[in-house]
């Protein structure tokens, strides 16, 4: 079904419904996935006796990301969700005990040649790329050439941040530009594909490529906006700073030092690294054109990865902030890193709302990955996906594992309906218009709440209060309110008003 995603560049997109698979495809998807989980080794580190499997229960009994109280919850195997959603090819690795306890890979890296994922198949990592970027920032203000609450101009020497009446009293700092909170436009980026030429970085941020000029337009530090804009100039710092490419520094300074060996910031990638590399999807199949896109705003969206090496990362973060290691940073700037502000954002991954998990999502064309690892422990799942409509699968993997492993997190929201009298759900009846995007959502009554279609879709929205919903196949809320006499639908980043009111 579509859903309006917020996705790790943080800009709202629709992704359409997948329609069901061939029965062709479905066999050489259900085939791959049998040799994948057959034939998988595990990664360095496993402990190869340890029994029971866990990767059987994610194999054959996947939890959802939402229950609904009161209701049986589905039983689904990784195979059927992946046909059913559409996803070609999924990696998993879980850091337990402060090893890399297995890593597998499942479905195709590339659906066309049938080409099977393996745990070295490099995927676009997208947004998860920002925390890992973070640490190479925050090596320059434990060395002292940086300072966290400095203006960023006096450190930028190939380009400035442009100042203005937002500016004046309030500079743009390296710790806004880590938490989101420099007031500076950019949600995300679309990418390069074949035909298109990518600007360098200085480039991205004067809009000389296909996004607008990265400025600040409200007073840094009032408030969070997601802005890979930001993580671009942060990025353009490191590289003045260090007096070399951003993609070298990253080599020398964090890939190389972590064992991330496979890893690299090189955008485009270059021909000999393709040798294992997994090809985008969109949500119906097809794959991206020429494979996938180039970014060159590395820090915000260039890193590709594998799950095993994520969680190389994280177990040295983790290691830091127990004062065990210091390969990378140390323990006072780790732990600066990992303390989160009051949006629940530290300096370059997000916190977890009970403060025990730091983690990030993933999404660039083609690709949809997530992690979550705990802060004071030293246990972690990370999974990456080639599909657009992969974000939900990587969730329900990550939840299923949390669950296998009696993590505290990450867990299945629970959704409680409540009976609401239909003179309260007809109010909301009626045709909804998105301003200027040409999307067209249609309510009516349904038994217990209500129907919401458009585009030749249909779900069931079930009702917590008064003006909350929620989608019984996905759990996202559907918000309605009444302001100035205009009725509104808000689903996601979209805001629909209702026609005639």
């Amino acid at each position: 079904m579509p859903v309006f995603l917020l996705n790790p560049d943080h800009r709202f997109r629709q992704e359409s419904a997948v329609r069901a698979a061939t029965t062709a495809r479905r066999h050489l998807l259900v085939a791959a996935f049998a040799a994948a989980a057959a034939g998988c080794s595990p990664a360095p580190g496993a402990d190869v006796g340890a029994q029971p499997d866990p990767g059987a229960r994610l194999e054959s009994a996947l939890l959802p990301t939402f229950t609904i109280r009161g209701e049986p919850v589905p039983a689904r195997s990784l195979a059927g969700r992946m046909d059913e959603l559409g996803v070609p090819g999924v990696s998993v690795a879980v850091l337990a005990d402060g090893e890399i306890a297995w890593a597998r890979g499942y479905g195709f890296a590339d659906a066309e040649s049938r080409r099977p994922v393996t745990t070295n198949t490099l995927f676009q990592a997208a947004s998860i790329s920002k925390p890992v970027a973070a640490l190479a920032a925050l090596q320059l203000v434990e060395e002292g050439r940086v300072d966290l609450d400095g203006d960023v101009n006096n450190h930028l020497t190939s380009w400035t941040l442009p100042g203005n009446g937002f500016t004046a009293d309030a500079p743009v700092t390296l710790r806004h530009l880590l938490t989101h909170r420099a007031g500076l436009t950019v949600w995300g980026f679309p990418g390069y594909g074949p035909g298109e030429t990518p600007p360098d970085a200085v480039g991205v941020l004067d809009g000389r490529g296909n996004t607008d000029p990265v400025r600040v337009d409200k007073t840094p530090g009032e408030s969070w906006r997601y802005s890979g804009g930001g993580y671009t100039v942060m990025q353009q710092l490191v590289a003045d700073v260090r007096g070399s490419p951003f993609a070298e520094v990253m080599r020398e300074h964090v890939l190389d030092p972590l064992g991330m060996v496979r890893s690299t910031y090189e955008q485009p990638i270059p021909p000999e690294r393709q040798d294992d590399i997994a090809t985008g999807h969109r949500a119906d199949g097809t794959p991206v054109p020429a494979g996938w896109h180039t970014y060159p705003e590395q820090a915000a969206a260039g890193l590709w990865t594998t799950p095993g090496e994520l969680a190389l990362y994280a177990r040295e973060v983790q290691r830091a902030w127990a004062g065990v290691s210091t390969r990378v940073l140390g323990e006072r700037l780790v732990r600066a890193m990992l303390t989160p502000d009051e949006d629940d954002w530290g300096l370059g991954p997000g916190i977890s709302e009970d403060g025990e998990r730091f983690r990030h999502g993933g999404s660039n064309q083609g690709f949809r990955s997530t992690f979550s690892a705990f802060i004071d422990g030293d246990d972690g799942v990370f999974v990456m996906t080639n599909s657009d409509s992969g974000s939900g699968l990587a969730t329900e993997i990550a939840v299923t594992l949390a669950d296998e492993y009696g993590w505290s997190g990450p867990r299945p929201d629970e959704r409680v309906p409540v009976d609401l009298p239909v003179a309260a759900r007809e109010e909301y009846v009626g045709t909804y218009v998105v301003p200027g995007r040409g999307i067209e959502f249609s309510v009516r009554l349904e038994d217990r709440g209500l129907e919401l279609s458009w585009d030749g879709e249909t779900v069931v929205l079930w009702p917590v209060n008064d003006t909350v919903f929620f989608d019984t196949g996905d759990g996202r809320e559907v918000r309605f309110s009444r302001s100035d006499g205009e009725m509104a639908l808000i689903l996601g980043g979209l805001t629909a008003i209702r026609a005639g009111s």
